[in-house]
């Protein structure tokens, strides 16, 4: 079962890569100091700092499933949320690859096209990637005004590369282009078709509507580690610049398969450096806490889902006679 054992790796390494992380500040912080202060933490925080994470999960579920919803993917909002939720555990996965992984189980489900599935892939956690960047502006001049040029620069990648795809004639021109090249020519149907429906993920109104809706719930989770910080005692932190230390550290993750090492460090030295009065203790605790109930609760919730899927027995596509047993309409295949 070549998606299980590959699951089963990454995890491994990215647990490993954890570990060393944590490994090297505690001895920085102290283990001593780093046990006293987790031992002091407010533990009644915890059920609402775990809360806030899956309202983040939730509104990123509706947010998928609007998207297959504008692309004519029949999926039942049961299934669709498990097959949202397997995606979460593949972002451990490098360059979150693994979470093509919801595209083919997709098709498994309904037999729905790759050509409308991975747009909207595509199009959720670009808009993720926008929202993050949106946090990260409205307190960047305040909180780390060096780090403006660069978040205007990924912005700038994006707004481009959203605006050459909303041009139809550019985009199809380019295609065409691609299509004379010998062996590629019969590749150029689906690719009008992948670009048909990134166009319809990513005109004004869906685009915009889906953005704020990652914002809030992005946001949510800022407002997890402001409790974490609470939790701690530490009261120079508000929720502004909770928000924007979790947004930015999670933009500094983003070369790394869920952010490993890079965000944690990133949500440390942040703190050490934002935060007036916090200890080393502290804000190693703090990041801690927040990956566990961010990163490795998603990850968890996804390997119960990808269990209860079956997934990682086989994503091959069923039948059209199977598939409208179920009650789902059959897409064409790619």
């Amino acid at each position: 079962m070549e998606a299980a054992a590959r699951f089963q790796r990454w995890l491994v390494w990215a647990l490993a890569i954890g570990a060393v992380v944590y490994l090297i500040f505690s001895i920085r912080a102290g283990f001593g100091q780093v046990a006293v202060e987790l031992g002091r933490f407010r533990l009644h925080l915890v059920v609402p700092i775990v809360g806030l994470s899956l309202f983040n999960y939730a509104l990123r579920f509706l947010k998928w499933h609007y998207f297959l919803r504008i692309l004519g993917v029949r999926a039942r909002a049961f299934e669709s949320l498990r097959i949202f939720l397997a995606g979460l555990a593949m972002t451990i996965t490098p360059g979150k690859a693994g979470e093509l992984l919801k595209p083919y189980l997709l098709r498994g489900s309904v037999g729905a096209a790759l050509a409308s599935t991975v747009p909207a892939l595509v199009a959720e956690r670009g808009t993720d990637a926008l929202a993050l960047v949106a946090l990260a502006l409205i307190g960047v001049g305040t909180y780390f005004a060096e780090g403006t040029t660069t978040l205007l620069s990924i912005a700038g990648v994006f707004i481009g590369g959203i605006a050459v795809l909303s041009s139809r004639r550019l985009s199809l021109g380019a295609i065409e282009l691609l299509g004379r090249v010998p062996r590629l020519g019969r590749l150029r149907p689906r690719l009008e078709a992948t670009y048909e429906a990134f166009r319809t993920c990513l005109s004004f109104g869906p685009l915009l509507g889906t953005t704020l809706l990652s914002m809030v719930a992005w946001g949510a989770e800022g407002l997890g580690l402001w409790l974490i910080f609470r939790g701690f005692g530490v009261e120079a932190a508000d929720i502004s610049v909770s928000v924007f230390l979790y947004a930015f550290s999670t933009i500094a993750g983003a070369p790394a398969p869920g952010g490993l090492g890079m965000a944690d460090v990133a949500l440390q030295e942040g703190a050490l450096r934002l935060l007036p009065g916090i200890t080393p203790a502290q804000a190693l605790g703090a990041a801690l806490l927040c990956r566990i109930t961010t990163l490795w609760l998603g990850v968890a919730v996804g390997a119960f889902a990808l269990m209860s899927l079956g997934a990682l027995r086989t994503a091959a596509p069923r039948s059209p006679r199977a598939a409208s047993r179920q009650g789902t309409t059959p897409l064409r295949r790619e």
